[in-house]
C-alpha cells in the first residue's frame, strides 16, 4: 500500500513539475496584420539556456532543436575573503590541519 502511494505522488509531483515548465500562449494578431497560431514556450526566468529554442534543448511538443545560442556564464561578482581572526591560540596538527581548543577542552578544526 505504501508502495502505490509513493508512485502515486511520484507520478503527481512528475506531472507538476513538468506542467510548470511550459506556458501556453494564445493565437494573435501582429501589428502588420500577421496571426500567430497558438502554442507553448518555456516558463519564463533569468536564462535562455533551458528554453526550447537554445542550442541543446529539443521542443517537446513540435520535436525540432533549438539554434539560439546559450548564455555564457559571467560571474556578477567578485568576493575577497579576509583570514578570521580568533581569540584564542590556534595549531597546526601533525597533518596540517589547524584548529584550536574549545571551552569543552575538544579540538574544533577550522576550514580554510
Amino acid at each position: 500500500m505504501k508502495k502505490a502511494f509513493f508512485f502515486i505522488a511520484f507520478l503527481f509531483a512528475a506531472a507538476t513539475s513538468f506542467a510548470q515548465t511550459s506556458t501556453y500562449v494564445s493565437g494573435y494578431t501582429n501589428s502588420n496584420g500577421t496571426y500567430v497560431e497558438p502554442y507553448r514556450r518555456t516558463t519564463p526566468n533569468y536564462t535562455r539556456n533551458d528554453n526550447y529554442s537554445t542550442v541543446g534543448n529539443v521542443n517537446p511538443y513540435t520535436g525540432s532543436y533549438g539554434t539560439k545560442p546559450a548564455d555564457t556564464y559571467v560571474p556578477s561578482t567578485t568576493y575577497s575573503y579576509s583570514t578570521p581572526t580568533y581569540s584564542t591560540p590556534v595549531y597546526t596538527g601533525p597533518r596540517g590541519g589547524t584548529y584550536y581548543v574549545n571551552s569543552n577542552g575538544n579540538k574544533t578544526y577550522i576550514s580554510r
